[in-house]
């Protein structure tokens, strides 16, 4: 029987509801662990993550058997779920929505030093302005009513 093989990376965005500032530097690490363990458990791989205190982006290798959807639902739900067990913040939660924007193999490193500077970059760039400019890159059109939550 042949194999079956894929190479599909992904950029995940994620923001706090409201964009609240509740992803405490303290803390942030250890939610990026706790990340990259569910993503594991799904046989994907987070390959690097980063961000500020109200949202995160992830790169992802998906595994070929796991669509985006089902990935970020996990990733939210688990994650959402071990900041109020361990941590005790029953305040914390993830906006509805999210992006997910295809990363080329050849790409990979430019994302992942993007992803590594996010502090930098939003001295200079709100989350809203970033997000906006991510959706115009990839083309993608977008109703400002729905975008926020």
């Amino acid at each position: 029987m042949p194999q079956s093989f894929g190479s599909l990376h992904c950029h995940i965005v994620l923001s706090t509801k409201h964009r609240q500032s509740l992803i405490d530097p303290a803390w942030q690490d250890r939610l990026f662990e706790y990340i990259g363990g569910i993503t594991r458990s799904h046989s994907c791989v987070l390959i690097a993550a980063g961000g500020t205190a109200d949202h995160v982006h992830l790169l992802l290798s998906i595994s070929r058997t796991v669509s985006v959807a089902d990935a970020v639902r996990q990733i939210k739900s688990n994650s959402s779920g071990w900041v109020h067990g361990t941590l005790g913040r029953m305040d914390f939660q993830w906006q509805v929505g999210y992006g997910a924007f295809a990363v080329s193999y050849s790409n990979l490193a430019a994302v992942k030093i993007y992803i590594a500077n996010q502090e930098e970059h939003h001295r200079k760039m709100t989350y809203q302005d970033e997000f906006r400019e991510l959706l115009r890159r990839h083309d993608i059109q977008w109703d400002e009513r729905y975008v926020w939550d």
